[in-house]
This record gives C-alpha cells, sequence and structure tokens, in this order.
C-alpha cells in the first residue's frame, strides 16, 4: 500500500498491525518473548508480502493537508530487529566530552581499584530515528520499500544537534534536511527545530473526543518515555478548546495520536488547532476503533501497580480517558519494540480542577519557563526558581510553575517544609548533599520496568548499567532517612516513614547477593565499562569468570604492546580510550622530536590536536577487535544472571515510585528554601484579599542584580478592579507581571519576593500582554488582541486574576477607548481580581459609576536641564492613588528621540487644538461620593468580620478610624444632609 500524491488520506491498517502481533501482543510475562526468526529475510524487508508480514499506514498532517504514509516490514522476526524509535532511557553508558585517557590500569582492574578515566562532561552519540511531521517521501514505490534508516545525532555545546546522514535517504528538494524512514513511520521530515524539541521532548499522549451530545468531553493518556508514568484526563472543554491546548502545552509531547476520525470532514476544530499549535510535533493518527475503553481498562489493570490501585475507582466510568489510554498503550509497545512488566506502572488521575489554568499565552507573556527573547537564557520564573539538583526535581518544578495548586491546606504544608529548612541549617545542607547524589530516578525506573522483546548487546549493556544505577539509588535510602530523622513537619515526617519500607532493603539485599558490594556509578566511560564487566560477583558463573580472565589478558597485553612500541622507538607513548575507538596511543611532543618529522610507518589513523597525537597500529586494532567480542560474551553471560534477579525484584520495585516522588518533592521544597538565602523572600498568606506590602518583581531582581523599586498591592471584593495609568516606561508592565508572578510562587509552595503578603487562590491566571500580530495565523495586532480579550471573557470566572496591559491599541482611539469601556462592564459583573493598564485617561472616570473600580498611577519627577534648558521625565516606578496628571506624555518621551524639533512643535499644537474640542472633565456628584464612600465601607466591614484577629480595643480602635475615613470621603454629602 503506497501514498499517492494528490490522493485522499490513507485509511489507517493499524489492525493488521496490531492484530497480527498475535500471542505477541502486548506481553506481560516476566521473561522476554522468544524472538520468531523472520521467514522472508531481505525481500520481505524489501516490501514482499508474508503471512505475518506487518502493515501500517499512518495519516499525518502537515499544515492542514493530509498525506498517506505506509511502509511495509518484515514479519514478526523483522520486527523484533527493529530498535526502540526513542531511546530515552538510561541505555547508554556515560560518555566523557574528551577521549579517557590514562594507563591499562584504570582498564582492567576490578572495581574499587582507582580509576584514571574521568568524566568532564556527558555527551552521547545515539542513534536516534526522528519522525518527522507530516510531510511524506511521494517520490516512486521502489523507495517506500527500503529497509528503515536512522540518523545520527551527536549532541555540541556549540552548535546545537548536527544531525548526519547514515545510509541512502530521500532528500528534499525544498529543505537540507536529512529525512528518516521508519518501518512504523513511513517517510518523514524534520526540521532542525523539531529536532532540537524531540531532543528534550519524552511524552506521547493520546487525545480523544467525544461525538454526538458528548462533543467537547475530552479524554487525554500520556507516558513520559522517561517515567513510567500514566497519566490520565478527561475534562470538559469549550469551543476554544483552551484547556486541551493549554494541557498540551504543559507536557510538550514528542508525539500526539489522534483517532483518524478526528480529522474527518465536520470533525476537524481539534485537530485543526492541535496542529495549529504544535508545528514542530510528530503527529500521528490511528483507527478509532483502538481507543476501546473495555480494553484501557484491562490494559491498566494488567499494568498497574498495586500501591496505586485505588485509580480503578477514579477512572471506571470516565470512558474518554480510558480509550486514550488503551491507544497509547498498544502504540507505545509497538513502536518501542518493548513491553512493561506487569504491575509495573504509575497509573494517576489528574482532573483539572485540582490546579489552576494558565493559558500557554499567559504562560510565554509572563515567561514562567522560557525567555521570550531568548529560549536559552535563564530570566524566566523557572530560572529564578530552580536550584534543583536532579532532573527529577526540575521536572516537578516546571510542571507545579505552569499548573500551581489551589487547595490552601497543600500550600500550607509545603510551606511548612520551606520554612523548617530555612530554620534548620543542619537539616537543609544534609538533605541537599544526599539530594544531589541521586541520580534520575524516574527515569531509571522507566528503563528497568521495560521488557525488550529481543536481546541485544545494546539491551545487554543497558540493564547492566541499569542495575548499577538501581544499586547507587537504594544504597542512597538509608543516608536520606538519617538526614530526615529529626524533622518535624508532616510531610517530611511522612517522607521518613515511607522511607522505612521494608522493600528497599529486601531489594538491595537481592542485588548484594549477586552484585559486587564496591561496583557502583562512576564517571568516565572506561570506568564504568569495568564496573559493568566485574558487576556480578566471582564463582557464580564459571564461564563468565573464565571471559572475565580472558578481557583481563587481552588489556594487559594491549598494555604491554603499548609499553614495547614506547621502547622500540624511544617515544613517550601512553594507552587512552575512548568509547568511538577503543583503545588507542596517545603522545605529547613536539614535531621536532621526531624522526625525520613524522611517526614510524606502522601506526594508522593519526590526528593531532595542537602537540598531542593520537593513532592506532594494525596489531592493536587486532586486540580491539578481540577486547570486544570478550567484552560480548561477558556482557550475554552477566546479562542472564541480571534478568533473572530483576525478575525477582519485580514485585518489590514499586516502593522506587515512592522514592522517585519523595526525591523530586525535596529537591523541589530545597530549592525553594535555596531562593530564600539568596533574596528576602517571605511567606504568604491564603484569605480572600490580595494584599502585597513593598513587592518586588523576582525576575528584574535577577537580571538587575540589586533589588528593584518596590510597590505596595491591594485588592479585595469590595475594590476588585485597578485601572493603572501613567506614561510610557513608568513601570506598568512590570508591575502587573509582578503580581501575577508572586500570585504563581505563592501557589506553589514558594516564598514571595515582598515584605507582607496575601493571596486570594486563584482558579485561573489570564494574560492579555503585547501588541504583536502574529503572521503565522494572519493575525493583525488588533485581531491578536480581540483574540485575546474573548478568551478572557470566555473562560474567567469569580476566582480568576486576570492581567490586561493596553487593549484597543490597534485601532483608531474612539473605537479603542469603546472596546475598553465596554470590556471593562463585563469584567467588573465578575468578582474576579482585575488590574488592567491603560494610556486611555478616560476609562479612569468609570470609578465614577462602579465604586469597586479603584485608580493607581505611575509617578514621575519633571527635572529641568541646566545645560539644555530642556524639561526632562525621571521615572520613580512608584505606584501612588488615583490616576495620572501627566498630560502629552507621548509627546516629552517623543522628545527624547531623535525627531525633528519642527514635528514636535506642530505635534503639541494639534494635540492641544483636539483637546479643547473633544476633552471634557467628568466630576462626581456628591451623591456618588457619598454612595461610593457607603459601599467601601461596607466592604471593609464585612472583610473585617470575615478575617480580622485583633483583640477587643484594637478591633474599637481601627472601627473608629473606618467611620472617621467615610466621613472624610463625603464631607459634601454629609453637609447637605445635616442641612435638610
Amino acid at each position: 500500500m503506497y501514498a499517492c500524491a494528490g490522493g485522499p488520506p490513507l485509511t489507517p491498517v493499524f489492525d493488521a498491525i496490531l492484530g497480527e502481533c498475535g500471542d505477541r501482543g502486548l506481553y506481560f510475562g516476566t521473561e522476554p518473548p522468544p524472538t520468531v526468526p523472520d521467514p522472508g529475510g531481505a525481500a520481505m524487508s524489501r516490501g514482499g508480502s508474508e503471512t505475518n508480514a506487518y502493515r501500517r499506514a499512518v495519516v499525518s498532517a502537515a499544515s492542514g493537508s493530509y498525506t498517506g504514509r505506509c511502509s511495509s516490514t518484515s514479519g514478526l522476526g523483522g520486527r523484533a530487529e527493529e530498535p526502540p524509535r526513542y531511546t530515552l532511557g538510561l541505555l547508554q553508558t556515560p560518555r566523557s566530552a574528551a577521549d579517557s585517557t590514562g594507563d591499562l590500569s584504570s582498564g582492567g582492574a576490578r572495581p574499587g581499584s582507582s580509576s584514571g578515566a574521568g568524566l568532564a562532561a556527558s555527551s552521547s552519540r545515539v542513534k536516534l530515528p526522528v519522525p518527522g511531521r507530516g510531510e511524506s517521501y511521494l517520490g516512486d514505490r521502489s523507495s517506500c520499500a527500503e529497509n528503515g534508516s536512522m540518523l545520527n545525532f551527536t549532541s555540541s555545546s556549540a552548535q546545537g544537534l548536527n544531525s548526519t546522514c547514515i545510509g541512502k535517504l530521500p532528500l528534499s528538494a525544498s529543505r537540507s534536511v536529512c529525512r528518516s524512514r521508519t518501518p512504523h513511520m513511513g517517510y518523514s521530515v524534520t526540521s532542525s527545530s523539531a529536532v532540537s524539541a524531540h531532543t528534550t521532548a519524552s511524552v506521547i499522549v493520546a487525545v480523544v473526543e467525544g461525538r454526538g451530545l458528548a462533543r467537547g468531553e475530552v479524554g487525554m493518556a500520556s507516558i513520559d518515555l522517561k517515567n513510567p508514568e500514566v497519566i490520565l484526563s478527561q475534562f470538559a472543554d469549550n469551543t476554544t478548546y483552551a484547556k486541551v491546548i493549554t494541557k498540551l502545552k504543559i507536557l510538550t509531547p514528542l508525539e500526539i495520536i489522534m483517532s483518524n476520525t478526528a480529522c474527518d470532514a465536520g470533525n476537524t476544530k481539534l485537530f485543526g488547532l492541535i496542529t495549529e499549535h504544535f508545528k514542530n510535533v510528530t503527529f500521528t493518527t490511528v483507527q478509532r476503533k483502538y481507543f476501546n475503553e473495555t480494553k484501557g481498562l484491562e490494559y491498566i489493570e494488567q499494568l498497574c501497580a498495586s500501591e496505586f490501585s485505588t485509580i480503578f475507582m477514579e477512572v471506571h466510568s470516565k470512558y474518554y480517558c480510558l480509550a486514550a489510554a488503551a491507544a497509547l498503550l498498544k502504540y507505545v509497545e509497538f513502536i518501542q519494540n518493548s513491553v512493561y512488566a506487569p504491575k509495573s506502572l504509575k497509573v494517576r488521575f489528574q482532573g483539572s480542577e485540582k490546579t489552576a489554568m494558565i493559558d500557554s499565552s499567559s504562560a510565554q507573556n509572563l515567561e514562567l519557563v522560557t525567555n521570550n527573547r531568548d529560549s536559552r537564557n535563564g530570566h524566566t520564573l523557572f530560572g529564578v526558581l530552580n536550584y534543583t539538583k536532579t532532573p527529577g526535581g526540575s521536572r516537578r518544578l516546571r510542571s507545579n510553575i505552569l499548573e500551581p495548586l489551589v487547595d490552601a491546606e497543600t500550600i500550607n504544608t509545603r510551606l511548612d517544609c520551606v520554612q523548617e529548612l530555612l530554620q534548620d541549617e543542619e537539616l537543609f545542607f544534609g538533605l541537599q548533599a544526599v539530594i544531589s547524589k541521586f541520580l534520575d530516578t524516574e527515569q531509571l525506573l522507566s528503563v528497568l520496568v521495560q521488557i525488550p522483546k529481543q536481546d541485544t548487546v545494546k539491551t545487554a549493556e543497558s540493564k547492566i548499567t541499569n542495575l548499577i544505577y538501581l544499586k547507587h539509588t537504594l544504597e542512597l535510602v538509608e543516608p536520606l532517612k538519617a538526614a530526615l530523622r529529626s524533622c518535624n513537619t508532616p510531610l517530611l515526617k511522612a517522607y521518613y516513614t515511607s522511607l522505612e519500607d521494608r522493600r528497599f532493603g529486601i531489594i538491595l539485599e537481592k542485588i548484594t547477593t549477586v552484585i559486587n558490594d564496591d561496583t557502583r556509578y562512576t564517571k568516565g566511560c572506561l570506568s564504568m565499562r569495568t564496573q559493568k564487566c566485574y558487576a556480578v560477583k566471582p564463582n557464580i558463573n564459571e564461564f563468565l569468570d573464565i571471559a572475565r580472565r580472558t578481557y583481563t589478558e587481552i588489556v594487559d597485553d594491549i598494555a604491554g604492546m603499548i609499553t614495547q612500541l614506547a621502547e622500540k622507538y624511544n617515544l613517550p607513548m601512553k594507552t587512552s580510550f575512548s568509547s568511538a575507538r577503543g583503545f588507542f596511543i596517545q603522545m605529547n611532543a613536539d614535531c621536532s622530536t621526531l624522526p625525520s618529522g613524522q611517526l614510524p610507518s606502522e601506526f594508522t589513523k593519526i590526528t593531532k590536536m595542537k602537540n598531542t597525537y593520537s593513532f592506532t597500529s594494525a596489531d592493536l586494532i587486532k586486540m580491539n577487535e578481540r577486547c570486544q567480542e570478550s567484552l560480548r560474551e561477558i556482557y550475554h553471560m552477566t546479562y542472564l544472571i541480571v534478568c533473572k534477579l530483576l525478575n525477582e525484584i519485580y514485585e518489590h520495585i514499586h516502593c522506587l515510585y515512592k522514592l522517585s516522588d519523595i526525591v523530586s518533592m525535596l529537591d523541589m521544597l530545597l530549592s525553594f528554601a535555596h531562593v530564600c538565602t539568596v533574596s528576602d523572600y517571605v511567606r504568604p498568606e491564603f484569605t480572600d484579599t490580595l494584599a502585597i506590602k513593598q513587592g518586588w518583581h523576582p525576575i528584574l531582581e535577577k537580571i538587575a542584580m540589586e533589588k528593584p523599586v518596590s510597590n505596595n498591592t491591594y485588592l479585595t471584593e469590595g475594590s476588585n478592579f485597578l485601572i493603572i495609568t501613567g506614561p510610557n516606561m513608568s513601570g506598568k508592565s512590570t508591575y502587573l507581571k509582578q503580581i501575577a508572578l508572586c500570585q504563581i510562587m505563592a501557589q506553589i509552595g514558594s516564598y514571595v519576593p515582598a515584605e507582607y503578603c496575601s493571596f486570594r487562590i486563584a482558579e485561573q491566571i489570564f494574560t492579555r500582554i503585547g501588541m504583536d500580530d502574529d503572521i503565522e495565523t494572519n493575525a493583525s495586532t488588533f485581531m491578536k488582541e480581540m483574540k485575546e480579550i474573548t478568551y478572557i471573557i470566555q473562560n474567567a470566572n469569580d476566582k480568576s486574576l486576570i492581567i490586561i496591559d493596553e487593549l484597543g491599541r490597534g485601532t483608531s482611539a474612539e473605537e479603542g477607548i469603546g472596546i475598553c469601556y465596554a470590556a471593562c462592564e463585563y469584567l467588573l459583573n465578575l468578582k474576579a481580581f482585575t488590574l488592567f493598564a491603560t494610556h486611555f485617561l478616560e476609562l479612569c472616570h468609570i470609578d465614577a459609576l462602579y465604586p469597586n473600580v479603584e485608580n493607581y498611577h505611575f509617578e514621575v519627577q519633571h527635572v529641568r536641564s541646566s545645560t539644555v534648558k530642556k524639561e526632562k521625565i525621571a521615572y520613580t516606578y512608584l505606584l501612588s492613588k488615583g490616576y495620572t496628571e501627566e498630560k502629552n506624555y507621548g509627546l516629552k518621551a517623543a522628545e527624547v528621540s531623535s525627531l525633528p524639533p519642527s514635528i514636535i512643535l506642530d505635534a503639541k499644537e494639534i494635540t492641544n487644538h483636539i483637546a479643547k474640542q473633544i476633552l471634557h472633565q467628568q466630576k462626581s456628584t456628591p451623591e456618588m461620593m457619598k454612595h461610593r464612600a457607603v459601599y467601601h465601607l461596607a466592604m471593609r466591614l464585612v472583610q473585617t468580620a470575615r478575617n480580622s484577629q485583633l483583640d477587643s480595643d484594637s478591633l474599637r480602635i481601627y472601627l473608629k478610624g473606618l467611620k472617621k475615613k467615610y466621613k472624610a470621603s463625603c464631607p459634601a454629602a454629609e453637609r447637605n444632609d445635616e442641612q435638610q
């Protein structure tokens, strides 16, 4: 079956692939299933069709067009030879950035001996097929039948990813990008930006939407290939699909799966929105019948660890997320060519009601995790708070920032922990020392619970490496317990209790019966290779002991041979090792010291870096081959022992889920405490008031390396709408972002940059910031403004925090004022906290009609220069009550620029003329002033009744103050009443 140019999308024959798996299907045995030999051989891989042949067609989406992709591969045996599409686990031995050098004693010694191979920085060469997004190769049919090729990607700190094509690959005429073809994806193209995204992304997501009356009910299932955790979600969304897009943005998916009916006529809205927002993400469709809720429940029952079995009660009636789970698990098994061990996955249901919603546009405007000017820049909220020591802690911090908590009790529990860490210095440094030694526990667990469908040298090496990592991790449990022993807060005590689980000791005991006590995780490829060779204790397998002796003899022979060569030619040669070249010779010498200025002729593959020569010889190459053969034998026999050991510990391995949660949470809490030692943050309170005393912008503090100007903020249910005015560059945008960032910091359990702060829990945070157009969606500046304010109006509720920085600036002044006024009146009907910055001074007079509106402005000072004899504006960045008295501050800002003086003068005259004709001041009547004063008095009394903790004398003084303030705010109205 082949895709035809211009034809309709091909119907996926996923059933042909998955159905013909037959007995293999989703394998749940504890032993890896036997490999079935390929009856078709090379003929099948060239497109032949046999009884057991897999066939697959995947519909891909590219810029709204649908083009079929398909490929034919060999049968079960042929499929078993396919590598996993995504190699993201702890499969690689740590590589050193530079070649490891040193004498052979470090390479041939058993664990425990000194090792000279060090690791400066990890840089792995990973063979990774990268599926593209949506563009099919529509060449001749013979091309579609070639064997799958893969791209080699080498990480480079200077230039990102450099791609190198391996084998003969079809090239695009329009892009200089290598295309990769895999038997399961057909031909695909991936842009360089997509490649960069794929190197960090590791989540595969399945999305399904209800049909008919259930339209808008969306089910999602996701699994992180670095973390064996399935997250299920089901929620009702509106026609904007804001929740779907937001959740997907938070997950940063590597690949998105949907049913083939999602792109049919009439069902394309969600499909179109996803492809529009995720242009560099692989998109795959499969037949809808694989979104089967019954199968999904069966998979979860088979794969979910017993510790998380309560999930069945939560999801048994969540049909759409179960359907998504069914398609997701089947698809992951197919592309990764491995299965998860039974009862090994953590499965949890994540509803949208437990966390605050921050849409992707707001996350971008506030620079929560990505800097808008430079994505590699750390000037973000994540960069400010990220002092984590482990990858798991960093991931948890990122997800918390994008989805803050809404439960005040949970937040306060975290704050209690941060407070104890700040007060107990010994606890802080003790925990930090232990946590920093942990590897990526979640990623390790993900690899351990996957059972490969075929045994290769790579899988053998991977399992051995990961067992060593597991031993290293379990040995840190006791030090972590010791650090937590004296803690007082309930959460830290609960973590200490969890670490007393006997299963940690049982697993470690089983491992130490087989693995050498001094085998541990080390840095450097040669050192780690030695650890793997001698991981298993002697006398367990006689043939393994013989193979290791052979390996040691070969390594000693290599060392002896290089020593003889050094003596023979009287040159300072030394033995070096790299993962790519194996053992080779290195020498530091000038050309002048060499006979005839050249190395002897028997040396080959000579490279020179400054005065360092690297080379080898024919005999050394043969010795390296013998060494590799011996190494393969060692790995194979060690792998058999390791597999048997893993089968014994699988029933206890679920305790590692607890451990990974504890480590990542402690890491994040330690990071929060660390931030407080760098800057003067304060613990937030949670009430029905947003009150910040002398708060400042956390990111600006990091950029400026000094404390920015601080300001107060006060919003209550009775004064929930602030209009902020001030000249350009006076600090309005920075102030608005500061409020949102402080709100988010408080709701994730962090201290806040302020002298005092109280927050009302926000269920949603909306922002409308910026004046940019959007070329990709063909939206002008004004249309983009309208889309953003429409989204806010459709989704905001009484518990929202709304930040609007300019509105209606993309059209005429009259229309802009009208739109602003109407939008404000709509939002004033809500109890949401709204901060609205504007240059339309006419908008400030809305407070005469709505007593819950407050006006504030940023002060400026006028400074007259003695030399130039011109008045200049000095920005104070201080917020004051009332609207700005500054007039024509745009013209004053223009004077600073290089506009000709004649133009400035004409502009002033025209502005004054228009102001006299149009501008009129609206003054409040005494009656309005009295109503406003009564309203504010009532709201303050209600707030006092709800939240006051004052004693009777203090309360009496406060109430007298309220009475005095009330009389002062409406003197004219009082005099009228007295006269009557």
